[in-house]
């Protein structure tokens, strides 16, 4: 990772071992989420792991269930549901570090018990049910326990349209197997996307697995407890509609 500041050493990035395709940082970042970076992330980071982890014991609380975002992109819809649900450990996994510092941002967000600028903010010393995994989400799936997470949240996954880097997107065959494995039963795995390609694509993946069963039909409306993003408004604003899928872990 090409550093913002020498003073990000310290919360540096883990080390990717397998190949990634993306970006890992873009604007220069501003000198207040440069602090967070330093103060905030090493209280919630995770770093990976060295053996099985029990996320269970990532918080210091006994959490009702684990649930988990795979590239939580700006992190209002992660932020969002960790505010509403308080006694859910929430896991991010995002490798681009703007998006982590947007994240941060938003779980620093009030002061004194007065939110700054939006509803979806988190005071900071609510980030007890949020840890963040500042890397590719696959780094940890070998040390995560079979049926340890009740929810996965995979939203405007990056859909690499060109055909030769089908292999770069996400729902494919090895990753579905292990958020099978790690699902409890009757889990869910939860999808959007605003690209009708990708969908159409993701729908195949998921249900030619034999994995999952769907449990929702209308692909059209969100879900009830649904948190819009930035990223989200500004497609729809631009005439892109987004897709939304449900889907259950099938028993073995």
């Amino acid at each position: 990772m090409e550093r913002q500041n020498d003073t990000l050493k310290e919360c540096d990035f883990p080390q990717q071992n397998g190949q990634f395709y993306g970006r890992r940082h873009g604007k220069k970042l501003k000198s207040s989420r440069l602090a967070l970076m330093e103060r905030l992330l090493p209280r919630i980071a995770l770093a990976k792991p060295e053996q099985s982890l029990d996320v269970t014991k990532l918080f210091p609380f006994d959490p009702q269930d684990i649930w988990v975002e795979v590239g939580f992109g700006g992190g209002e819809h992660l932020a969002g549901q960790a505010l509403r649900h308080p006694h859910i450990g929430f896991i991010g996994a995002e490798p681009f570090i703007n998006g982590v510092a947007g994240l941060l941002s938003l779980l620093n967000g009030c002061t004194n018990g007065k939110i700054k600028q939006t509803p979806l903010m988190l005071d900071e010393k609510r980030a007890d049910n949020v840890r963040i995994f500042p890397d590719d989400i696959r780094l940890l799936f070998p040390f995560l326990k079979e049926k340890s997470v009740g929810r996965f949240f995979v939203l405007y996954p990056d859909p690499w349209p060109k055909k030769r880097h089908e292999n770069r997107r996400f729902l494919i065959s090895e990753n579905l197997i292990q958020i099978h494995r790690l699902l409890k039963n009757g889990g869910e795995l939860r999808v959007a996307t605003d690209v009708e390609a990708y969908a159409d694509w993701a729908k195949k993946q998921i249900e030619s697995s034999g994995l999952f069963i769907c449990a929702k039909t209308d692909t059209q409306t969100p879900p009830e407890d649904w948190i819009s993003t930035r990223y989200e408004k500004k497609g729809i604003k631009a005439g892109r509609k987004p897709s939304y899928f449900i889907y259950t872990k099938k028993s073995s």
